[in-house]
């Protein structure tokens, strides 16, 4: 199929999304161009007005148009409970359950050996300059429950026990609606790890 330069491009850089792959970018790009006026032009508006405005938090590391972050600005937070995320997505994800009202610190990845990311690689010194610098009483470690999630949840919890503030961690286990015939054998270990009285 023959298209010029320019929709090649737009077909080419939305494949590179998430969750996007050639079909999807290829069906996307005709939404867009079919729809110049009402999706096209609005997005790519959208798109720069972003790209200037949008900048990583110097104090958590959330995205957003100030600095401080909204999140780290709002004083109705609890500011005595930092939540460690291992991404952007993480914060937003516990932000719309609504179930975390203290503040956050995104890690910017995990420890990876095939990835090479090393310690220095994650926003992990910085994590630790806030909290000596006190007011801090417990860290919240909600990293993945994958081999590099682990991992790194073991080395920031060596790197805070110094600093005298409660470390603690998501628990793991049956999800909500969950039933055991379904669970994976690593799932079901942990939840029966971390039962709690009844």
């Amino acid at each position: 199929m023959f298209v010029g330069p320019e929709l090649d491009r737009l077909i080419a850089l939305l494949a590179k999304l998430p969750g996007l792959g050639p079909r999807s970018a290829r069906r996307a790009a005709l939404a867009l161009i079919q729809k110049r006026e009402a999706l096209l032009q609005p997005l790519a508006a959208a798109l720069e007005a972003a790209a200037a405005a949008i900048r990583p938090c110097s104090v958590c590391g959330n995205l957003d148009s100030t600095d401080p972050c909204g999140t780290c600005a709002d004083d109705r937070r609890d500011r005595s409970v930092i939540c460690v995320v291992e991404s952007v997505g993480d914060l937003w994800a516990l932000e719309r359950a609504g179930a975390h009202r203290g503040l956050y610190h995104v890690l910017g990845g995990t420890l990876s050996a095939i990835g090479g990311r090393g310690p220095e690689d994650l926003t992990i010194q910085q994590l630790l300059r806030r909290v000596a610098g006190g007011g801090v009483s417990e860290v919240i470690l909600a990293l993945g429950a994958t081999v590099d999630g682990q991992a790194t949840a073991h080395l920031v919890a060596d790197r805070l026990r110094p600093l005298g503030v409660a470390v603690t961690r998501l628990a793991h286990g049956v999800p909500v609606g969950g039933e055991l015939g379904y669970l994976d054998d690593g799932t079901l270990a942990a939840a029966l790890k971390a039962r709690r009285p009844a």
